[in-house]
């Protein structure tokens, strides 16, 4: 029945798409205005194809705010499996509907987002701080999370530091959370074991940068309206603009029917990005640790920021870091321009264990002269983190 009304739905696509093919040809035979609209008509057959039209029959982008809305739940060994049935997490929901799926994939990990910072309070027992320390009560806020005895800790200190994209603070890779399990994809085995093993912990939080808020119409208006140009200039672009949203607004409904709202960045102070995140934590919190030796493990991009804080505190972080653990490390000390007695530093204390078949440990060459490269025994990343 389903498969019979979207054959349906494409037929009556095929004879509006022919409707308008009639009326640009009844349009070319007449004056300028009827040439414009012929314009816009053009512009929109060539932007709109039959996938774009089936948009029409997609539904609303509303989902589940909890794992038990979704019908979904992390089972006795961590892996995400579905109340009813026991199945792992399925992605193609709805058949045909990719933009969909992919936005409830996005909800689903947004609520993950939150259960692992619950895990790292219940379950690791670590406290939630504020950033920055002296935030106000109206401006945005990030947070890191870390175990009592981190700042007094006299013995040793665990920073842990994961990659960019999606993730956030406990997570190494989203999607080994949802079709792995928890301990593949979260940082929480870890931080248990360092917890055992006698290490305050520190977990920084480097991709939660900016919170998003929706503009308002007067922001829309301004962002659009603010310009240092010539008033000229600025009137005949605006002109095309205007001319550019008609055509847009005639078909705007076909090709996206639940347009999203328009939002802007609010940036975090000190911690708009994840070099400067972690910048910020070592000046405020790793810096006035009590620890005699630190430890990083930084996976990914949080490699990159590593170097950038050994840049920016190089003889801060010699003084204090024993060892540093990259995983797939995507720092590069040219691009990076990062001085020769970093690089030996680096050599000394840094290992970087990248993705490979070889077996683990096992020497693999680099073309940088920095930290040694060994295999981390899996081609696949973050799966061994």
């Amino acid at each position: 029945m389903i498969v019979l009304q979207r054959l349906m739905y494409i037929y009556l696509s095929i004879l509006n798409l022919l409707t308008v093919w009639v009326m640009m040809a009844q349009l070319q035979q007449g004056g300028p205005d009827e040439k414009e609209k012929t314009t816009a008509l053009k512009d929109l057959l060539s932007r709109i194809d039959l996938d774009e039209l089936m948009k029409k029959d997609e539904p609303p982008l509303e989902f589940p705010d909890t794992l038990e809305g979704f019908e979904y739940i992390f089972n006795e060994k961590g892996q995400l499996r579905h109340i009813k049935t026991g199945e792992p997490f399925v992605f193609n929901y709805r058949e045909d509907l990719h933009r969909w799926n992919q936005k409830r994939y996005e909800a689903l990990g947004e609520i993950i987002t939150k259960y692992v910072y619950e895990l790292l309070q219940t379950e690791c027992h670590l406290k939630k701080v504020t950033l920055p320390v002296d935030a106000t009560e109206s401006e945005p806020k990030s947070f890191i999370f870390m175990s009592e005895d981190a700042l007094t800790n006299p013995d040793k200190l665990l920073v842990l530091i994961h990659g960019n994209g999606v993730v956030r603070a406990g997570q190494w890779a989203r999607r080994l959370i949802i079709n792995e399990d928890l301990d593949s994809g979260t940082q929480i085995p870890y931080i248990k074991r360092a917890i055992e093993e006698g290490y305050g912990v520190i977990v920084l939080n480097p991709n939660e940068n900016y919170i998003e808020v929706e503009k308002t119409k007067a922001q829309v208006q301004l962002s659009s309206d603010s310009s240092d140009e010539p008033a000229e200039k600025r009137e005949r672009k605006d002109k095309i603009q205007k001319e550019t949203k008609k055509r847009r607004d005639f078909y705007e409904k076909y090709r996206n029917p639940q347009k999203e709202k328009e939002t802007m960045q609010m940036y975090i102070r000190d911690n708009g990005s994840p070099e400067e995140h972690a910048i910020y934590v070592w000046d405020h919190f790793i810096s006035q640790s009590a620890a005699e030796n630190v430890f990083f493990v930084a996976h990914s991009y949080g490699g990159l920021a590593f170097v950038e804080l050994m840049i920016q505190r190089e003889a801060e972080v010699k003084n204090k870091v024993t060892a540093v653990a990259l995983t797939d490390s995507v720092h590069n000390v040219w691009h990076q321009e990062v001085g020769k007695s970093i690089r030996e530093w680096m050599r000394e204390n840094c290992c970087n264990w990248v993705s490979s078949s070889e077996p683990l440990d096992t020497s693999v060459e680099s073309m940088l002269p920095d930290c040694p490269r060994v295999s981390a025994g899996s081609n696949i990343t973050a799966l061994w983190v």
